[in-house]
């Protein structure tokens, strides 16, 4: 099929193959997770589980379509990130960085893997401590899972994005929490990571976007962020910006001979996904990359912060709008919490008690293997109720 008739027909969940490539991605996806949440102990370094996962991820998805006629693009859709305490995003250290994990740390795990260019994202919050989670801790998770979990249940056919933004801030406000400012939430479609349609985590005069509708058949990665600050994201460093994305509309001719190399090393290895400096050559990379962002060649990932004793929570996850309703395809069990606040808003327990299906099919035991049913959510457990 050439590139042109590729276009016309876009391929999307009406094609069971490709559900099958999402859900692929999704189930290595989670068992990445898993293996960070195994890994996140104190006193290790951040970097080395950061490349563990990524190395699982590539070695997982390189097990899957070997033996295809066509070569299939496989890998990292999104580099392994933990980013801990008031940091809210995109920490994925270099293998020089000495950053270790402490107890009591509140972590921030972001992931990706693709099939294809058909992406499943997840990120997941985890606090490194034995027993249940308590105090505004334990609230600022719950705002971000009843959150999401609501969100869940509003991304559905004939609902509007705006919908899901005013929903998610009442959600973080019944927890005293703020949703973060200029977290986007994207329809994914094959190799394209942030599509136009978007829901905005909250509406803001210098942050417009265009109004849109759900539609059957599409895909959409649903990030939600909360704090217990002001939820204003800020970049302290950009030396500590990793992780970047090639900019595909853009050209400039580079100057530098370190900018040249790096940029054909990327456009080899990362034309499209969004990669970490990690995997490129250190030295030339630092220098090379700059030069790239200035030129707006590569788009940059920033580190964000919170302010230092603020605590942020993040859960992001991926769902396929089926004729029969919404699947969940990645999420990871939470720890228990014991938050502060309890849900007793009329409305926010109305979304809650939503289902995700839209027909009733098989029997209830019969669940596919990397989906996730949900049901109604029990608001009697304040938000920490979890999807396996």
């Amino acid at each position: 099929m050439s590139d042109d008739e590729r276009e016309e027909k876009e391929l999307d969940l009406t094609s069971p193959e490709v559900v099958t490539k999402y859900k692929s991605a999704a189930e290595i996806v989670n068992k990445a997770l898993q293996l960070v949440v195994s890994e996140c102990k104190p006193k290790v370094k951040i970097v080395d589980i950061c490349e563990k996962a990524d190395s699982y991820i590539r070695e997982q998805a390189g097990n899957m379509y070997k033996n295809v006629k066509k070569k299939i693009e496989r890998g990292v859709s999104f580099p392994t990130c933990i980013s801990v305490n008031n940091t809210i995003c995109h920490f994925s250290p270099l293998a020089s960085d000495e950053t270790v994990l402490e107890e009591g740390d509140m972590l921030k795990i972001d992931i990706g893997c693709h099939i294809d260019g058909f992406i499943a994202v997840v990120a997941h919050t985890h606090v490194l401590q034995e027993g249940p989670v308590t105090g505004r801790a334990a609230d600022v998770i719950a705002a971000a899972n009843t959150a999401a979990e609501v969100a869940l249940r509003l991304v559905r056919p004939g609902r509007k994005n705006k919908d899901v933004t005013d929903a998610i801030q009442k959600v973080a406000a019944a927890y005293d929490c703020k949703i973060v400012e200029g977290v986007l939430s994207h329809q994914l479609k094959q190799f394209v990571i942030d599509g136009n349609k978007v829901v905005l985590s909250v509406s803001a005069p210098e942050t417009r976007v265009d109004d849109a509708e759900f539609e059957e058949n599409e895909v959409y990665a649903i990030d939600i962020v909360t704090s217990t600050g002001e939820g204003k994201p800020k970049l302290l460093d950009e030396k500590q910006t990793t992780i970047y994305k090639r900019a595909v509309d853009r050209n400039y001719h580079l100057k530098m001979k370190a900018s040249r190399f790096i940029f054909s090393e990327i456009n080899q290895k990362f034309p499209i996904m969004p990669f970490t400096a990690r995997a490129l050559e250190e030295k030339r990379a630092r220098l090379g990359l700059v030069e790239c962002v200035n030129h707006e060649l590569l788009q940059p990932y920033p580190v964000l912060h919170e302010k230092p004793d603020d605590l942020v929570a993040h859960i992001k996850f991926t769902v396929l709008l089926m004729p029969n309703g919404s699947d969940r395809i990645t999420s990871h069990p939470l720890q228990e919490l014991q938050p502060t606040k309890t849900i007793d808003d009329p409305e926010i327990k109305s979304w809650l008690a939503l289902g995700t299906k839209t027909k009733k099919k098989g029997k209830k035991g019969d669940k596919t293997e990397g989906s996730t049913e949900a049901e109604p959510m029990d608001t009697a457990t304040n938000g920490a109720a979890s999807q396996e």
